[in-house]
C-alpha cells in the first residue's frame, strides 16, 4: 500500500495545483466577463494542464489527434467565441484524456457511453478523490489524515473556548478579534464561489478522469429464420409506401419543380413552408422502417425484389428530401434567410446522407455500428465547419444582396432583424450604405449600422471580450471607408420643452358660466 499511495499522492497534488491554477485563469478571463478571446485562452489554458499532467498522450495516435482537434476548437474560440465551438472543444478533449485506457477500434457507441459516464461521474469525482486520499495510510510512523484529524479536534475545539473567555476577561484580546474581519460575503462573492466551484469540477474531471467501461451493447446480428408471413408483409408495404411517396412527389414536380401555378388561391410560399418539415418527418420514418425491417442478413432483405424496392423507395425519399430543401429555399425567397434557416437545410442534407447510409448498409451487409460509426463522422466533421462559419454573416449578405431596394428579388430588408443579428451584420449593412442610392434607405442602414458598431468597438476595447473576428470585421469597414467615409449618424431630434406656467392663485381656473 505504502508503494502505490506515493505514486497516488504526487499525482494527487499536482493536479489539485493545476487545477486552482486554472480556476485562478478562469476567475481573470471569464468571470463577470463577456465570451470573447478570453474563452479561446481558457480553453488553450486547459490543453496546457492536460499535457503537463499526462505528456505520454503524444504517443497514442487517438489522443494526439484528439488534443490536436481541441487545440484547433480552442483557436476557433480565440477567433469565433460560441457553444458549438465550445462543446467540440470539450468532446475532443474528453476522447484525448480518456484514450490511453480505451481499446483501439472502439465503436462510436461505445464512446457515447464512456462521455455520457466520463461527464456525469466528473460531477461527484472530487468526493471520490477526497474520500480515497482520506483513506491512505501515511508513512510507518503515521496515522491515517482522518485519524490525524480526530486527534486535532480537542485541542482546536478547546482552544477556541479559552480564547473566547479570554476575551470576555481582557479588552485587549477582545480589541484584536474585533480587527479580525471575513471579507463580506457579498451576492458577488457568492456567485464568484459558485463559479469557483463550477471550473474546478470540471477540469478536475479532465485532468483526472475515472474510468468507466460501457454499458449497454449493441444486439448482436442474428441469422433471422425465413418468415414467409413477415417477409409477404414487408413486400406489400413496401408497394403501398412506393405509391404513396410517388404521389406525393408526382404533386412537387408538377407544382415544384416546374413553377406550375397552384390552384386556388394558395401561394408558392405558403405550398414551400407547409410541406418542408413534415416531409423531413416522413423520410426519418422511412428511414426507420429500413433500419427495423430490414436487417442485414436477414431472409427478407437478401431477395432481390424486395432490394429493389428498398432501393426505388429510397430514391424517392431522396426526391423528398430535395423537394424540402426546395421548399425551404422558395420559402427564404419569398422572406429572407436566417441562420436557423441555413441549419435546417444543413440537417436535411444530414437525413439524406443518412438515409443513403442506412440503404447502404442494407446492400452491403454492414454492422450496425458501422452504420453509427458513419453517421457520427459525417455529423462531426458538419458540425466542425460550422464552427467555424459564421452563419448569421451568411444570412445578412444573402439578405442584403437580394433584397428589393437594391433590385434583388428578394423582400424588402428587414433591418430590424439585421439590428438583432449585431456583429455579423456589420460589414454587409457597410456595403449597403455606400452603393445604395436611396437617401432615406441609406439614413435608416447608417443608424443601425453605427450602433451595431459602436456597441461592437466598445466591446473590442475590453482586452476579455475582444476577438479577432470583430478586429477583422473592423478592418474591413476601415477599408471600405477610406475612399467613401460613412454617413454620420442623424442626431436625435430633441424632446419638447414644457415650460411651466404659473397661475396666481386669485384668477379663476374657469371662465364665468354663460362667458
Amino acid at each position: 500500500m505504502h508503494h502505490r499511495s506515493r505514486p497516488f499522492r504526487s499525482s494527487f497534488w499536482l493536479k489539485f495545483g493545476l487545477d486552482l491554477i486554472v480556476v485562478a485563469v478562469a476567475d481573470l478571463l471569464l468571470f463577470l466577463h463577456l465570451p470573447g478571446t478570453n474563452l479561446g485562452v481558457f480553453a488553450l489554458t486547459v490543453v496546457a494542464a492536460v499535457v503537463i499532467v499526462r505528456p505520454g498522450l503524444a504517443r497514442d495516435r487517438r489522443a494526439l489527434f484528439a488534443l490536436i482537434a481541441a487545440v484547433a476548437f480552442g483557436l476557433v474560440l480565440v477567433d469565433r467565441p460560441g457553444l458549438l465551438a465550445l462543446t467540440l472543444f470539450g468532446l475532443f478533449i474528453a476522447v484525448a484524456v480518456l484514450s490511453a485506457r480505451v481499446r483501439p477500434g472502439e465503436t462510436a457507441w461505445g464512446w457515447g457511453q464512456r462521455l455520457v459516464i466520463h461527464w456525469l461521474f466528473g460531477l461527484i469525482g472530487p468526493l471520490f478523490d477526497l474520500l480515497k486520499l482520506v483513506g491512505l495510510k501515511r508513512r510507518r510512523r503515521g496515522r491515517s489524515l482522518l485519524a490525524l484529524l480526530g486527534l486535532l479536534i480537542m485541542p482546536v475545539v478547546g482552544g477556541a473556548i479559552f480564547l473566547a473567555l479570554f476575551s470576555a476577561a481582557n479588552p485587549l484580546i477582545s480589541d484584536l478579534l474585533d480587527r479580525i474581519t471575513l471579507p463580506p460575503l457579498s451576492p458577488e462573492m457568492v456567485l464568484r464561489i459558485l463559479f469557483w466551484m463550477m471550473i474546478a469540477t470540471g477540469v478536475w474531471g479532465v485532468l483526472r478522469p475515472h474510468w468507466k467501461r460501457p454499458f449497454l451493447a449493441l444486439p448482436a446480428r442474428r441469422s433471422n429464420r425465413p418468415s414467409p408471413a413477415l417477409t409477404t408483409s414487408i413486400t406489400w408495404s413496401l408497394i403501398v409506401f412506393n405509391a404513396v411517396f410517388a404521389l406525393q412527389n408526382g404533386l412537387d414536380i408538377a407544382f415544384l419543380w416546374s413553377g406550375a401555378p397552384l390552384p386556388g388561391d394558395m401561394g408558392l410560399a405558403d405550398y414551400a413552408h407547409r410541406g418542408a418539415y413534415p416531409l423531413i418527418v416522413t423520410t426519418l420514418l422511412a428511414g426507420l422502417f429500413v433500419l427495423v425491417a430490414l436487417q442485414p442478413g436477414s431472409d427478407t432483405a437478401r431477395r432481390p425484389g424486395v432490394r429493389l424496392l428498398v432501393i426505388v423507395w429510397v430514391a424517392q425519399n431522396m426526391l423528398l428530401v430535395a423537394s424540402s430543401l426546395l421548399r425551404t429555399a422558395d420559402y427564404v425567397a419569398a422572406y429572407s434567410l436566417t441562420p436557423l434557416r441555413i441549419a435546417a437545410m444543413i440537417w436535411m442534407v444530414l437525413v439524406g446522407i443518412g438515409l443513403l447510409l442506412i440503404c447502404w448498409r442494407m446492400l452491403r451487409d454492414r454492422s450496425a455500428h458501422w452504420l453509427i460509426n458513419a453517421n457520427v463522422a459525417v455529423t462531426l466533421a458538419v458540425l466542425a465547419g460550422l464552427s467555424a462559419v459564421d452563419l448569421g454573416a451568411v444570412a445578412a449578405a444573402w439578405n442584403v444582396r437580394h433584397a428589393r431596394e437594391v433590385g434583388g428579388s428578394g423582400v424588402e430588408l428587414d433591418l430590424g432583424y439585421l439590428h438583432d443579428l449585431g456583429d455579423p451584420a456589420l460589414v454587409s449593412l457597410v456595403r449597403l450604405e455606400q452603393t445604395t442610392g436611396n437617401p432615406d434607405l441609406r439614413d435608416r442602414v447608417a443608424a443601425v449600422r453605427s450602433r451595431i458598431m459602436a456597441n461592437m468597438q466598445d466591446r473590442q476595447r475590453d482586452r476579455h471580450s475582444w476577438t479577432w473576428r470583430n478586429a477583422r470585421r473592423l478592418d474591413r469597414v476601415a477599408d471600405l471607408s477610406r475612399d467613401h467615409p460613412l454617413t454620420p449618424p442623424a442626431p436625435p431630434v430633441p424632446a419638447p420643452v414644457t415650460v411651466p406656467v404659473t397661475v396666481p392663485a386669485s384668477t379663476p381656473l374657469t371662465s364665468p358660466a354663460g362667458g
